[in-house]
């Protein structure tokens, strides 16, 4: 018989759940507050799913879901909660409840069918349809206990229409998590549209955003549809959300609170139902303190706080990382020797997975394997295991240096070229890729000293606008 434990301090809603459950056969107990809950005998009382509310008056909901998860880690829970405590559902999700569901109750049988799906499902179902997935996509979760925890959380709030926020460093592969939250969700089978709002002027980003109506600016030749209404049953990826203009937080907050926009030049409000999900490099607490960031839309876009580790913080996922984009590039097989791998382990990759993807691509370009094997002396940044770069922009970054990465580039370039056997275009198209990046770094280097590190002066000089500097500078990495 299924054992059913309800949390409320209420007792007309435990009454009513306890009668509810107990005509479908389920054996209930009720616990009104924190201090009937700490009498149970949990070693004697196996429960197989439990409703605990989080706001109880003696005592925390969370510390209660801690306990029973920490004394039977089979029990399935959700948390009951106000719209006004989803950040504490979250919480109590990382805790390990399975769901949550908020109250009041506006149908009982969705509550039903939660408490059902939840029994019946076990946790071997829930992380198969998260690896399925995540195969499907060509996600490596890896082996870390971070990223898998992270997950997990990932996998329950992505069938809650909520919004999520993701913070990771540059090249942790925040908007393949995004893909990953779509595709666990009810809405897989609408579009998923990202943009990344600090490549683009704050003009532009608004149109694209919002979309146009015909003659609303210049060049404004025919009406066009914004991304809020190409993905408005999906879900829309905001990648650097920090760099957005005020303007445009402020029109992002009034969608978030009434979901409706304006096209540019329209006073027609159009309906949205898309879900967003945004992501940052960026501490936006700490933009918010620099009033770089409105704090009312963070808490709008922060309902779902999913921080990525940087790779130097799962350093065990580097084979399986290395591994995937082998097969991804297809060609003759070829395997990274034990020592070879413990020297790509050894290096801190400030570029994270997409330093390494690149980094192994070019290997697999330059390199000579020997029957398929790449050695530690094949790796071109490492000598014996130990970082050495020999191939970036030294710390005085002058023309000759530049010049002298730019010879060796070519050097390497006409190598492959000159070789005749078969020839990975992709990998070499990804080593030009590594090419503008490192020119782009050495201009900008160059004329942020140029000026003292005046930013604005520096981006006149550039050509380019004080967002799209700021946007470079934490891309690149460059401290001015």
């Amino acid at each position: 018989m299924i054992h059913l434990l309800i949390v409320d301090d209420e007792k007309e809603v435990g009454n009513f759940l306890s009668h509810l459950f107990s005509a479908k056969g389920y054996k209930v107990t009720v616990a009104n507050s924190g201090e009937e809950f700490l009498r149970l005998n949990l070693t004697k009382q196996i429960f197989q799913a439990a409703l605990i509310d989080l706001k109880l008056p003696d005592t925390d909901g969370l510390s209660l879901l801690a306990i029973l998860k920490k004394q039977q880690p089979g029990c399935k829970a959700v948390a009951m909660t106000g719209y006004s405590t989803i950040h504490t559902a979250v919480e109590a999700m990382k805790l390990g409840a399975s769901d949550y569901i908020e109250k009041p109750f506006d149908d009982i049988d969705v509550l039903e069918k939660q408490i059902e799906h939840l029994i019946g499902n076990t946790t071997n179902t829930s992380d198969q349809n998260i690896h399925e997935i995540a195969e499907r996509m060509g996600f490596i979760i890896g082996k870390n206990d971070h990223m898998n925890r992270l997950i997990q959380t990932a996998y329950k709030v992505a069938g809650k229409n909520i919004n999520v926020l993701i913070e990771g460093e540059t090249g942790t592969g925040k908007e393949v998590l995004a893909r990953f939250i779509h595709e666990a969700s009810l809405r897989c089978e609408e579009p998923f549209v990202g943009v990344n709002c600090g490549a683009i002027s704050e003009t532009l980003l608004e149109s694209e955003l919002f979309g146009h109506e015909k003659g609303a600016f210049t060049g404004a030749i025919q009406q066009r549809k914004g991304l809020f209404e190409i993905a408005s049953k999906g879900t829309l990826f905001l990648d650097e959300i920090a760099e957005a203009s005020h303007s445009i937080q402020v029109k992002l907050l009034r969608i978030l609170e009434t979901r409706e926009y304006m096209r540019v030049g329209s006073e027609k409000m159009i309906q949205t139902n898309t879900r967003l999900v945004a992501a940052s490099n960026e501490n936006l607490f700490e933009a918010v303190e620099k009033k770089k960031f409105r704090e009312d839309l963070l808490y709008r876009l922060n309902v779902v706080h999913l921080k990525i580790p940087p790779l130097r913080e799962r350093k065990e996922d580097i084979p399986l990382l290395v591994d995937h984009v082998i097969q991804r590039q297809g060609g003759e097989p070829i395997t990274f020797t034990e020592e070879a791998l413990e020297a790509l382990q050894a290096y801190s990759w400030p570029g994270n997975i997409r330093e390494l993807a690149n980094f192994v691509m070019r290997v697999m370009t330059l390199s000579d394997c020997r029957n398929g094997w790449i050695t530690a002396s094949d790796l071109p940044l490492f000598n014996q295991g130990n970082p050495a770069v020999t191939v970036t922009l030294p710390e005085k970054k002058d023309h000759t240096d530049l010049e002298r990465y730019i010879k060796e580039w070519s050097n390497n370039l006409l190598t492959v070229f000159e070789q005749k056997e078969e020839i990975n275009l992709e990998n070499i198209l990804g080593q030009m890729k590594d090419l503008e990046s490192q020119v782009g770094k050495a201009f900008i280097y160059k004329t942020l000293k140029d000026t003292l590190g005046n930013r604005k002066e520096a981006a006149k000089r550039l050509q380019i606008t004080m967002r799209k500097l700021r946007y470079l500078l934490n891309e690149k990495k460059i401290e001015a």
